[in-house]
């Protein structure tokens, strides 16, 4: 059952190109450096690098590419589960929005490219110990306005030492240091990577696994990003996210799952309530697939005070569809129905705003014109697959408010101004066009394109139709 577990700066633009040209070669590279196909027991980069193990690389028969010296280096003879592995990611976007925000508030049309690049160093010790660190730089060219999701010139990224052991037909894990979460869908704890800047925690995280059952905890505070200077991100001690979790197998290879977390902020501000956050969390999510269809269900229920005033937060997400599997470029057709509370009434001491925690924008759309905030959403989907390496899909969208007394939303969880207690409870409704192409296991590309078409609880507040434009290149080593 193992799964791959704003501070707003002033407007700026790029002005190095060097790490642009460097990232545009490495790519051309990557095409003729990765065009053989994998061989069945040779190891592939994943989303989350640490998870790798390149200790099949022991057998020289696969060490057959440029720079498998670097992927799999030796550390003991005899024991190949002794090694030390380098790698790196690097992506590549290009971006066109009109307008972040609807164009309220002087919010303007922008383009711009984002850059990212990772290289880690992955050290196995036996079996059972690991060492992991990653750096990261991460940088926008032409932005009008950079935030700390968008820039974080180079920083450590992730630095954690990690024990596995067996205990008869159980495993235990441990990790301590900086690392990453992610859970199910990513809807409300993810690693966040749509932005440029994926998110991290300093934690110390413990897991328990049977062939049934995996039970995970962690108490953890959430890394704050700052782009000014090299090396300067730090633990912050004004929020702590803790949490204890229980998945289970049902059914076969069903998944029920539940967790508790607390969320902690100093210094929290909403329209009616301010002061220390103290957030209860409680989720509960059913996932499978059996007989072509295949769902994801999750609700979360919050508690707590944020000031003076009670949190009575809700909120709800689906996501099913059903492939025909046996017909021509295997069409699946989805639905995915999500809502959130908002604030019903002001001073009352009572806050209905459901706050996302860590949400994954790419879960809607990149666009990030849809906060999962105060909003009830209702999108179909078809998705096709032409050739094995190209997934094409079209999904259309409505959305409303909550509750009209309480702000719209866009990504994570920003209020576009003028719209609280504004009337009109539809917000808009939007198109969205995606296509992934795998040219191997290193090298993938990605256009998305949105159409927003704003409702009147926006256009009352002089927002107007947007548009959104996302060319992607990723390479992984």
């Amino acid at each position: 059952m193992r799964r791959p577990s704003s501070k707003t700066g002033q407007p700026t633009r790029g002005t190095r190109a060097g790490p642009v040209a460097c990232g545009l070669l490495a790519l051309l590279q990557a095409v003729s450096v990765c065009a053989q196909d994998a061989t069945p027991a040779r190891p592939t980069p994943m989303f989350s690098r640490w998870q790798e193990d390149w200790s099949a690389l022991a057998d020289p028969s696969l060490r057959n590419r440029p720079g498998d010296s670097l992927k799999y280096i030796p550390l003991a003879a005899g024991d190949p589960s002794s090694y030390l592995s380098l790698g790196l990611n690097l992506r590549e976007r290009v971006e066109y929005n009109d307008a972040v925000g609807f164009g309220v508030a002087g919010s303007r049309s922008d383009s711009y490219l984002i850059q990212r690049l990772q290289v880690h160093a992955d050290l196995h010790l036996g079996t059972h110990w690991q060492l992991f660190t990653q750096l990261e730089d991460a940088r926008d060219y032409g932005k009008r306005v950079t935030t700390s999701a968008d820039r974080n010139p180079v920083d450590l990224r992730l630095a954690f030492v990690a024990y596995n052991t067996n205990v008869g037909d159980n495993t235990f894990k441990f990790r301590l240091g900086r690392q990453e979460f992610a859970f199910d869908l990513q809807r409300f704890v993810s690693l966040r990577d749509g932005p440029n800047v994926r998110q991290a925690y300093d934690a110390i995280w413990a897991g328990w696994e049977t062939r049934d059952w995996h039970v995970i905890g962690f108490v953890s505070q959430p890394v704050q990003y700052r782009f000014n200077d090299d090396f300067d991100d730090y633990s912050n001690r004004h929020l702590r996210f803790n949490m204890l979790r229980a998945e289970h197998l049902v059914f076969g290879t069903q998944e029920l799952s539940t967790y508790y977390a607390l969320y902690a902020r100093d210094n929290a501000r909403y329209f009616d309530a301010s002061g220390r956050e103290l957030r209860h969390v409680f989720d509960a999510r059913y996932a499978g697939a059996a007989r072509g269809f295949d769902w994801d269900l999750e609700t979360m229920i919050q508690r707590g005070s944020v000031g003076a005033s009670d949190i009575r937060a809700w909120a709800v997400g689906t996501r099913a569809g059903y492939t025909l599997a046996t017909t021509s470029w295997q069409p699946r057709l989805g639905l995915q129905v999500d809502a959130a509370s908002g604030d019903r009434h002001a001073a009352d001491h009572v806050l209905g705003t459901f706050n996302p925690l860590f949400p994954n924008g790419y879960y809607l759309t990149l666009a990030g014109y849809t906060g999962y905030v105060n909003f009830i959403h209702l999108k179909p989907s078809i998705t096709v697959k032409p050739i094995r390496p190209l997934t094409l899909t079209a999904a259309f969208a409505l959305q409303w408010r909550e509750t009209t007394a309480d702000a719209v939303y866009t990504q994570p969880n920003i209020p576009v101004p003028g719209t609280v207690g504004r009337p009109g409870r539809r917000t808009g409704s939007y198109g969205q066009l995606r296509g992934d192409y795998a040219f191997n296991a290193n090298l993938a590309a990605a256009v998305e394109m949105v159409h927003f078409e704003v409702g009147d609880a926006l256009r009352r507040a002089g927002a107007h139709d947007s548009d959104y434009l996302g060319l992607e290149l990723k390479y992984q080593w």
